[in-house]
């Protein structure tokens, strides 16, 4: 596949330090405000946040099919409507636009002054208005290791794991985008040795790394979208701390999962990277033999990605403790295949519509995507800089998550989603 915002060789004239994330082969999407109180639909070269929004008043997209009204909405979801080819083609105008030899927008003072900001004097804001929401639980480790913790170790796995991908419908209205602070929530558990439920804040706040992809309007309700087209519905991927309150989860997720335990905030980062940006890495995702997924969910070929994460855990006295290192290759399930189950019975999937990874770990302890297992439910503290100890986390933390892909000198890159936990909101009856 030739895309020409991919070439390696591409340099920009914009100046890009050779550890960022956001290099010219990347151009993410995303929505920034400037200090105008204008909103504009943007990309990122470097440190630099790039209006769409006026690109497109100036012509730069004239010659591209496509309503170039979708470029002045507040959000991404006009834009992701347009589809696949329409994508490809701004991303690869972009692309163009900034080349290091392209003199028309670089010797052009004013025109410059209108499309590029510096990324610390506009508020990025999130991406886009998310409809719907779902998780999967998509990570054979990670469902392994809560298996073993909570039920039969010998048969970690639920009779249904290896044959579909596993989902629950979680709340779009709390998602929110990193730099927004997270309260501590409050709930029903049942301590241990307990027969009665008490009310509280969760003791065992839990984050969950976790990737996401966004939609495009996949299909019309009663349609299925086939496990060899999903792709092509998938706009592109953003990092996900699916927060979580393992003490109020474990009394309240039977018979229906999770509730109050996650619907308090899911923090997402807010450059969407394009799938196209991804295409270079490429990989295989572990084998499905035994047993073979049903024939609608069976594909061919490469649909993981090597995507480099980690988590970092930073204190409120200021040190910080990485405490994750993982990779999206990992999951046992791809985007593709939870998208054509997501849509086997008709489901209606609609443009910015939100898919969580499920947590990310891999084989090692090092690689766990949760303090749950991390800890091994708080049995195995981690230990910080600065003395104290953490099985799940504290008040005045911040979680910080990255994530990267990196080949043939080009690095790509989500920035990170970092979010503070802030004390439980007094409650009042």
């Amino acid at each position: 596949m030739n895309i020409f915002a991919n070439n390696p060789a591409l340099k920009s004239w914009l100046e890009v330090s050779a550890q960022s994330d956001f290099p010219i082969q990347n151009i993410p999407f995303g929505v920034f405000t400037d200090e105008n109180d204008r909103v504009h639909i943007a990309t990122r070269i470097g440190d630099y946040a790039i209006s769409l929004s006026v690109l497109e008043e100036l012509g730069y997209f004239i010659d591209i099919d496509f309503d170039g009204e979708v470029l002045h909405d507040e959000t991404l979801n006009a834009f992701i409507s347009e589809g696949k080819a329409v994508w490809r083609a701004v991303r690869n105008r972009i692309a163009e636009i900034f080349e290091a030899n392209n003199p028309k927008l670089r010797d052009d003072a004013e025109a410059r002054a209108e499309v590029i900001f510096d990324l610390d004097k506009v508020l990025v804001e999130l991406p886009v208005y998310v409809g719907d929401y779902t998780d999967f639980y998509s990570s054979r480790e990670h469902a392994t290791n809560v298996g073993m913790m909570f039920r039969d170790p010998n048969n970690a796995l639920l009779p249904n794991w290896l044959h579909i991908p596993v989902g629950y419908h979680g709340r779009s209205s709390t998602i929110v985008p990193s730099g927004v602070p997270v309260h501590r929530p409050v709930g029903q558990s049942l301590p241990k040795g307990e027969t009665l439920p008490v009310f509280g804040e969760s003791k065992r706040v839990d984050f969950e790394l976790e990737t996401a992809f966004i939609t495009t309007d996949a299909n019309e309700m009663g349609q299925r979208v086939p496990v060899e087209k999903a792709e092509d519905a998938i706009f592109g991927m953003v990092l996900l701390n699916d927060w979580s309150a393992r003490d109020i989860q474990a009394w309240e997720y039977v018979p229906l999962g999770p509730f109050l335990a996650k619907n308090f905030a899911s923090s997402i980062s807010c450059w969407v990277v394009a799938l196209d940006a991804l295409e270079p890495f490429r990989c295989a995702s572990p084998v499905q033999e035994e047993p073979k997924p049903l024939p609608y969910l069976q594909q061919t070929g490469d649909h993981a990605f090597d995507i480099n994460l980690e988590v970092i855990i930073e204190t409120e006295s200021g040190v910080s403790q990485t405490v994750c290192k993982s990779n999206f290759k990992y999951m046992y399930w791809t985007m593709s295949q939870q998208l054509a189950h997501h849509t086997v019975n008709g489901c209606l999937v609609s443009s910015g519509d939100l898919m969580g990874s499920g947590t990310i770990s891999g084989s090692e302890k090092d690689s766990f995507g949760s303090m749950l297992e991390l800890t091994w439910a708080g049995q195995n503290p981690i230990a910080m800089p600065d003395g104290t100890e953490r099985t799940f986390i504290q008040d005045n933390d911040t979680v910080v998550m990255k994530g990267y892909c990196e080949k043939d000198g080009v690095r790509i890159g989500f920035g990170e989603v970092s979010s503070k936990l802030l004390p439980a909101i007094p409650f009042v009856k």
